[in-house]
């Protein structure tokens, strides 16, 4: 496997730096679909932070050192440590945790004991995030409805069904695509930022006094001043941080500095209005608590406000959720998931993709969610882990990006990354606390995933070396110059074996010979290679060599993010001195059953576990865009 690390601060390769109409265009955009999750966190955060579970008092002290510390959690872990550096830690200019994890593991590819322990902290950072992509859509539409208890609190007995009915509309309508909704999502969110801007600043003339939380020192005051009761509160302030992840994310979709333009032009800016604003609410209005955000406008606005909360959160939710199907496909052709069916739902973006299992997955787990939290300040306790485990998971890998990818001295390595390590090591232990409350909830997500991941990644290794062992010793080559030797009966067409290991005897060519007694005029050994890389060039994707009369080994290489679609990829080794149609081909897969056994490998409970989930795989065909009619499955039995 290949990668090539791009220069810190490099946008994707080959690409022109936009000019100012597309610069325009890409960062309304980026406004639409990166900030929607960070966004919408003002609608819940103060609330939980002051609630009667963590035992905080209000206090206007303890009020601006909240707002304090939210203000600079903001600076420090969003600005400088996402903005300024993860963003340039772009692999071909993709980013989002697996691109993060793949770039890592490359850099470090000739220490293949360190390569693994990163391969397992990836896999834990995406098996988190998948936490993350359930609660953000439940915490998110949850608060924003909430807002019907401060209109008309007789309204409360509707906030969960219209919860839920705004959930399972947004998870029906992910089959059609994001492209009809997409183009309001840019101009929405801009109304959403300015409003939150404004009804701050017009709170904080009101109450000029919460100007005092901007010193860092207030914040350091408080943590000194309450200490427990801080670290505890530690744990609901990082709430202010959720979807920071999304800005590196999606940095494949619109570059670095369009993301950077809008963070620093207006959502870091209304951000910070709008907790000054609740903060100063809370000095002026104590009873303002049942929920600031809300209690921010005037009765005659708050309808209009719930609405555009509303579809604000449906934005945020969106975005989580169209990051979740990227991240599955991108496990998936790394190899740490089975095959799924991928839907493409534009012609135009290969990014706009729909993985049904996924979704009703995703819907089920988070229906699950609101009836069982119930409300957005019982959800806040189980939004921490999953967010800062993910951060903490991001730092790390960065470091090794940097040390290894750019080669950069290790002492400036160590002091580059430490620092925010020491940060999110701090909130992920503040939420800690939570388990109880409800953290166990994305764990319990995160650990099952991670099993997942983790047994499906290992029982393709060990598939692949049992392939080898029982492939024999004879390479392929000297066994096919020994079988045309013997001048078997050659038929009319092509026949093409797919097969993991190029220089190995394919199953289903043994099989084949022994059952029909026939070898066809034109034989193909097609082998796929995943890179770890985001895309592969078209004039790379295909490699031919001839290997005897007839015989011919293919090569197809993807990048993680690239469509896969073998007939079109085989179209072109025409070029290559191999004329045939692809759609006329036909195709011999090998369908193993796993029989699992004692011994070396994984743990039994593992190895059933992976027989399971290979028996139901998604159809290799399907997955691999063959023709339906032209493929021959040829069963093997391997036990492991």
């Amino acid at each position: 496997m290949s990668l090539s690390a791009t220069h810190p601060g490099a946008g994707a390769i080959g690409a022109p730096a936009p000019h100012k109409p597309a610069l325009r265009s890409l960062a309304l955009a980026a406004l639409g679909v990166v900030y929607g999750d960070i966004g919408t966190s003002p609608l819940y955060t103060l609330q939980t932070v002051f609630a009667s579970a963590g035992g905080l008092p209000l206090t206007p002290l303890n009020v601006i050192g909240i707002v304090s510390l939210i203000f600079w959690s903001l600076t420090i872990v969003v600005s400088l440590k996402y903005v300024t550096l993860i963003l340039r830690a772009n692999n071909h200019g993709e980013g989002g945790i697996m691109a993060l994890l793949a770039l890592a593991a490359s850099s470090v590819a000739d220490r293949p004991r360190l390569r693994h322990v990163l391969l397992i902290v990836g896999v834990m950072g995406a098996a988190l995030f998948y936490g993350d992509s359930i609660i953000t859509p439940a915490i998110s539409v949850l608060s924003a409805v909430e807002g019907l208890e401060v209109a008309a609190p007789f309204l409360k007995t509707c906030v969960i069904p219209v919860t839920l009915v705004a959930i399972v509309t947004l998870f029906v309508m992910q089959k059609h695509g994001t492209s009809g909704i997409g183009a309001v999502f840019g101009p929405v969110m801009v109304v959403w930022f300015v409003v939150l801007a404004v009804v701050g600043v017009t709170n904080v003339v009101a109450a000029p006094a919460i100007l005092a939380a901007l010193d860092p020192l207030a914040g350091l005051a408080f943590c000194l001043r309450h200490e427990w009761l801080a670290f505890v509160a530690l744990g609901a302030v990082v709430l202010s941080l959720t979807g920071a992840e999304a800005l590196y994310a999606d940095m494949g979709h619109f570059g670095a500095r369009p993301i950077r333009i809008t963070w620093f032009g207006l959502v870091f800016p209304a951000l910070a209005l709008n907790y000054l604003g609740q903060g100063a609410l809370l000095i002026a209005e104590p009873t303002a608590l049942q929920n600031p955000f809300y209690r921010l406008f005037p009765q005659w606005a708050l309808y209009p406000m719930i609405v555009l909360a509303t579809i604000a959160t449906v934005i945020a939710s969106q975005a989580v959720i169209s990051g979740t199907y990227s991240m599955t496909k991108q496990a998936m052709q790394l190899g740490f998931l089975p095959r799924m069916n991928v839907v493409y739902t534009s012609e135009k973006e290969i990014g706009q993709i729909y993985v049904p299992g996924i979704n009703w997955t995703l819907l089920t787990a988070v229906v699950a969610a609101v009836l069982g939290f119930g409300s957005s300040t019982a959800l806040g306790s189980a939004y921490g882990i999953a967010v800062t485990g993910t951060m903490l998971i991001t730092t790390l890998l960065t470091f090794f990006v940097v040390r290894y990818a750019w080669h950069y001295n290790w002492i400036l390595c160590v002091f580059a990354t430490a620092f925010f390590f020491v940060i999110d090591a701090t909130f992920f232990s503040a939420n800690l606390l939570k388990i109880v409350e409800g953290g166990w909830f994305p764990l319990m997500i995160g650990f099952v995933m991670f099993t997942i991941m983790a047994t499906w990644g290992r029982g393709g290794e060990i598939m692949r070396a049992e392939a080898r062992v029982h492939a024999g010793t004879m390479p392929l080559k000297a066994y096919l110059e020994k079988l045309i030797a013997c001048q078997p009966v050659r038929v009319p067409g092509t026949a093409i074996f797919l097969t993991p290991n190029p220089d190995s005897v394919p199953h289903a060519l043994v099989n084949n010979l022994m059952h029909n007694h026939v070898l066809h005029n034109h034989v193909v050994f097609l082998t796929v290679n995943n890179e770890e890389i985001p895309w592969v060039a078209e004039h790379e994707r295909v490699a031919l060599r001839t290997v005897c009369e007839g015989c011919y080994q293919i090569t197809i290489r993807y990048g993680f993010k690239d469509e896969v679609d073998l007939p079109k990829a085989l179209a072109s080794a025409g070029a290559l001195g191999l004329d045939f149609d692809p759609c006329e081909a036909s195709y011999f897969l090998s369908r193993a059953t796993v029989v699992p056994t004692p011994g070396a490998g994984m743990a039994m409970w593992r190895e059933r576990l992976f027989a399971v989930m290979l028996h139901n795989v998604g159809n290799v065909a399907a997955y691999f865009k063959l023709p339906a009619n032209r493929v021959i499955e040829v069963g093997a039995r391997v036990e492991i």
